[in-house]
């Protein structure tokens, strides 16, 4: 039975989340995304990707609806989205392209959104409302927190832990059993060859500190 999923955000992630959900639709899976909650008036009544906008995210209630997926790239932001929606009851469902290629072992957590030719090997987790990127790959048995984003072209080696909220920024590379922690940024292109404390911003070949950021940055 097909299910309708409204998308929350009608920028450039809410755009690829409704490409994603169209291409699985059409290889078979059940989603359908019908229509896009967004809080910009400009955007309200435009056709995006072919998806309307239908309003404002208050409307979520009046719309008939089977789940919805907050597609937000500010991290801070779907987290709290997120979590707000889950309080309400609402049903998080995932959005993966069908190009991706998921190791059958890989446990995915609800919201999350897997794009275009991602790799995620075997013995990893991948927590609840991430971002996996256009063409990353996340190695084996790494553990991926909830809210975090992995960009496009970014590559983790083995038994890397990243935690929540943590964005790795495109093309960015992870060592083999390197952490990076909870709400931390490591910028494009960077090498991470040491572990990178909480709410910590590194950048460079190899990654330095830049500086930590403040409580909620």
């Amino acid at each position: 039975m097909t299910q309708r999923i409204l998308i929350i955000g009608a920028g450039g992630h809410g755009q690829v989340v409704a490409d994603i959900l169209t291409c699985a639709a059409a290889s078979g899976q059940p989603y359908q995304p019908i229509g896009y909650l967004d809080d910009d008036p400009r955007r309200h009544g435009q056709r995006l990707v072919g998806v309307p906008v239908l309003g404002a995210i208050t409307a979520l209630s009046t719309i008939p609806h089977d789940g919805v997926i907050v597609a937000i790239g500010d991290n801070r932001i779907r987290s709290r989205l997120f979590t707000e929606l889950q309080a309400r009851g609402e049903r998080l469902v995932q959005a993966i392209h069908p190009t991706a290629i998921i190791a059958a072992d890989v446990p995915i957590g609800p919201g999350t959104m897997i794009c275009a030719g991602v790799i995620v090997n075997p013995g990893s987790v991948i927590g609840a409302n991430v971002i996996l990127n256009t063409a990353c790959t996340v190695d084996h048995h790494n553990h991926i927190g909830d809210h975090a984003h992995i960009a496009p072209g970014v590559h983790t080696g083995g038994e890397v832990e990243i935690g929540s909220g943590a964005l790795i920024g495109i093309g960015a590379t992870v060592m083999p059993r390197r952490r990076v922690g909870a709400w931390s940024i490591v910028g494009a292109g960077a090498l991470v060859q040491r572990d990178v404390p909480s709410e910590t911003v590194v950048v460079g070949v190899p990654a330095q500190p830049l500086y930590v950021r403040a409580v909620g940055e």
